[in-house]
């Protein structure tokens, strides 16, 4: 079994030891030794029964071969603690529900989190650091980059692009072939039948963008 820590000791965190749990009911492949948290107030402590074992510092210093999931939504955080790891002993986990089939032409990176009962087709691109919920849809041909952040059901029709560090609402969907902007978030149960710009927030059926 591989050694494993989870970054983040919020609701994600806690779904992901789920995860864990899951796939080594099946397999036995994690070692999940606890989480990491910079809430200090949290360290030695226990969450679902796994120990808080120090913060980024602590996981900075870890001095034997250790597998890493960063169980945190924010696309900034995310990608701040990426940088700040330099540790040479880490390695980034990618922990896939084993409800979830994976075939052939899907390619997914390293640090992902997908979701039991996520549905994915043919000829999918995924990126580092994503995070997929539960009951999503992927269709063919579509391509999520770094850091995206899918939330419960949403719904991404074929050959879409959902450029790094966007966040899709829950319950969303996506018409088939558009573009999601760069850092832009697209909100709780919208539907997108055009692309959206970089770094904008959209809302509603269809959507608009917030302020406008």
């Amino acid at each position: 079994m591989k050694d494993l820590v989870i970054v983040g000791t919020g609701g994600v965190g806690k779904e992901t030891a789920l995860i864990v749990e899951d796939i080594n009911e099946i397999s036995q492949e994690w070692n999940l030794l606890g989480f990491i948290d910079d809430n200090k107030e949290l360290i030695g402590k226990e969450i679902n029964g796994y120990k808080v074992l120090g913060d980024r510092e602590f996981l900075n210093n870890f001095d034997k071969e250790v597998y890493v999931v960063i169980a945190i939504a924010d696309y900034c955080i995310k990608e701040e603690l990426v940088k700040y790891l330099t540790n040479k002993n880490i390695q980034y986990a990618t922990l896939i529900h084993p409800s979830v089939k994976i075939n052939r032409t899907i390619s997914i990176g390293k640090g992902c989190i997908i979701y039991q009962n996520v549905i994915m087709t043919v000829n999918i691109n995924i990126g580092n650091h994503v995070i997929i919920s539960p009951k999503c849809g992927i269709g063919h041909d579509s391509l999520i980059e770094d850091y995206v952040t899918v939330l419960w059901n949403v719904n991404i029709s074929g050959s879409e692009r959902i450029r790094q560090g966007v966040t899709l609402g829950s319950g969303c969907t996506i018409i088939q072939g558009l573009e999601i902007g760069r850092e832009s978030f697209v909100g709780a149960g919208a539907v997108v039948i055009r692309d959206i710009d970089e770094s904008k927030t959209a809302v509603g059926v269809p959507t608009r963008y917030v302020g406008e």
